[in-house]
């Protein structure tokens, strides 16, 4: 007989069926039964007893939207959150500086535009001083901003007659480079080897896996040296996760290949678009009249038209069509793409799913039913401030989680990571309470209670990925959970 384990805690199963119960008995990596205490004992006498009475037992955790490669990355790149000045940032350049060979270059991130006091973009030589023979590569919390110094713009070969590229901008005076103009000084950065991608997307998984979490969906904006590191140490058995991953559109042709390769514990499941940019970048895709500071009506990128057609292709492939959308006006456009796409999504038996879903017009709340509304409540700490500032006219209509639930979405919820730490009490306090770093406290009434957010990072990101078997505890479901000492306090993992 293969071993058994019998954990006593409180649980909450997320099983209908069941939804509460004092035990779960464990064999060979699957939940063998779910019940009371006595009789779980009476049936597997001789099982280990994992005694956890005084804490809470759920299924495990899922972060549903995660770089999990380049969070990884960040770990050891220079941190810039909470940086409110743009002599603190400069600060930790040059403390990072006097520690790096000269001609390494220094990549950091996690920097909010309104958090450092600024109504413009950073230039160059905000850094130059400080960074003489260092290239510097800083990107916005949000990822859509990359801020560069002289060095870095010079061995990009960027310059002021440096066209913009299709769906970017070079800003000037030179130093921010906005949307795919990133990738200008980003290509100019030496490409990590093997051995530190693996290392890399191990550290970003055994950080995620020290928080709590079990699974993750992690998303197509990292080259494919990234998922091939995951599926190694999937491979290898040193995978503490279950991962669900994005290919990029421009991927498609090698999706077939990909599908053939895919394993219990990693898989290609969706297919990544980008409608727009971001709200703190000013690049998120707007109705007129666009952002309240006169900066515009943001950067349109995948075309509705690319969607509707690769769209169908991934469908057809049986994969899932999943686009980041943050502004009014993408989650508008994005919608009536996929409203080209839902019969055959319905065919294919997956869901349609839009990324971020951040500011909503009213009348487009209701067009969220049936489809996966992958949202991040950490984002919501962050933005508050700036949705006041900015887009007033979406204040009781930003991160509509409620609204999104109430009109027949499947919310989902992940952290962005390393846009956002995968911080799970962070991420819980912002869903329950709304409250912005800055003490704003946004649409109360779109709050969800601890149940409802606990059901968003488990079973609705199990759900999304097609998992039956995940997010939930009850018989023949992965042993796979998260213990607290509270819901939405502090949590751990539990593999047994």
């Amino acid at each position: 007989m293969a071993f058994q384990t019998l954990i006593l805690a409180h649980i909450l199963t997320q099983d209908d069926a069941q939804p509460a119960a004092e035990a779960v008995l464990v064999e060979a990596g699957r939940v063998q039964a779910v019940g009371l205490r006595a009789d779980l004992q009476a049936l597997a006498p001789r099982a280990e007893v994992l005694d956890h009475r005084d804490l809470l037992l759920t299924p495990g955790l899922c972060d549903a939207h995660i770089h999990l490669v380049a969070y990884g990355f960040s770990l050891s790149q220079l941190g810039l959150h909470g940086a409110r000045s743009v002599a603190e940032v400069a600060a930790r350049v040059a403390q990072r500086a006097a520690n790096t060979p000269p001609g390494t270059w220094i990549r950091g991130g996690g920097f909010l535009m309104s958090e450092l006091g600024l109504s413009d973009y950073p230039t160059a030589e905000m850094l130059d001083a400080v960074s003489q023979h260092h290239p510097v590569l800083l990107y916005s919390r949000d990822l859509h901003l990359a801020w560069a110094n002289s060095l870095a713009l010079r061995l990009a070969g960027v310059g002021a007659a440096t066209p913009d590229p299709a769906g970017g901008q070079i800003v000037r005076p030179l130093g921010s480079l906005l949307e795919s103009a990133t990738e200008l000084v980003a290509r100019a950065v030496p490409e990590p080897g093997e051995a530190q991608t693996l290392a890399a997307a191990r550290a970003g998984a055994d950080d995620l896996a020290g928080r709590g979490y079990v699974s993750a969906h992690t998303m197509g904006y990292e080259g494919p040296q990234a998922p091939r590191a995951l599926q190694s140490l999937a491979a290898r058995g040193e995978l503490p996760l279950r991962i669900w991953a994005c290919l990029p559109h421009e991927r498609l042709p090698e999706a077939p290949e990909l599908i053939r390769q895919n394993s219990d514990l990693f898989q290609f499941g969706g297919v990544k678009f980008f409608a727009d940019g971001a709200l703190g970048s000013r690049t998120a895709w707007l109705h007129a009249p666009g952002f309240a500071d006169g900066s515009g009506t943001g950067i349109a990128l995948d075309s509705p038209e690319l969607i509707r057609e690769r769209g169908r292709q991934a469908l057809a492939l049986g994969l899932v069509p999943v686009t980041h959308a943050i502004g009014d006006r993408a989650n508008t456009e994005v919608l009536d793409a996929y409203d080209d796409l839902r019969d055959l999504a319905r065919q294919r038996g997956v869901r349609l799913r839009i990324e971020h879903a951040q500011h909503l017009r009213p009348a487009d709340i209701p067009r969220f039913g049936g489809l996966t509304a992958s949202v991040q409540p950490i984002h919501l700490q962050g933005d508050a401030a700036m949705i006041s500032n900015l887009l007033p006219q979406h204040a009781q209509t930003s991160y509509a989680f409620k609204s999104l639930k109430a009109a027949g979405a499947l919310l989902v919820f992940g952290s962005d990571a390393p846009v956002a730490p995968p911080d799970v009490r962070a991420s819980f306090a912002a869903a329950t309470t709304r409250v912005g770093d800055d003490g704003t406290r946004l649409a109360p009434d779109e709050a969800l209670s601890l149940e409802e957010t606990l059901w968003a990072f488990t079973r609705g990101p199990a759900i999304a990925a097609g998992w039956d078997d995940e997010g939930i505890v009850r018989a023949g479901a992965r042993a796979a959970f998260t213990l607290w000492d509270s819901l939405g306090g502090h949590a751990r993992t539990l593999l047994p």
